[in-house]
């Protein structure tokens, strides 16, 4: 089991925007082909106006191949145009659980 922690900073005062179209388009589009979403959430401390989503997943291989399913639905690539311009910068991480941790995620 691997972890992916996705971090998105957003160009200030894009943050709404960004979070607005997501749950209108986005999850719809991305949830039924990652599977399994772990956590969706916005910065209020620290570094702020950033989204920190993670997806769970067996392997790396299955990571590789939902990913690359996602980039094959024309409906992503078009939101992807349409949040792109909200996103400063992004931080992709995959962690690895100890074996005493107890995982759960939506399916």
């Amino acid at each position: 089991m691997i972890v992916e922690q996705r971090t998105y900073t957003m160009h200030p005062g894009t943050i709404g925007h960004y979070v607005k179209a997501y749950a209108e388009e986005g999850l719809a589009i991305q949830k039924p082909i990652l599977g399994r979403l772990v956590g969706w959430y916005t910065t209020e401390f620290g570094p702020l106006n950033q989204v920190v989503h993670m997806w769970a997943y067996e392997s790396f291989e299955e990571r590789a191949a939902r990913r690359k399913a996602l980039f094959e639905v024309q409906a992503w690539l078009d939101y992807l145009g349409k949040v792109r311009p909200y996103i400063a910068t992004q931080d992709s991480k995959l962690l690895l659980p100890a074996a005493f941790t107890t995982t759960r995620w939506e399916d």
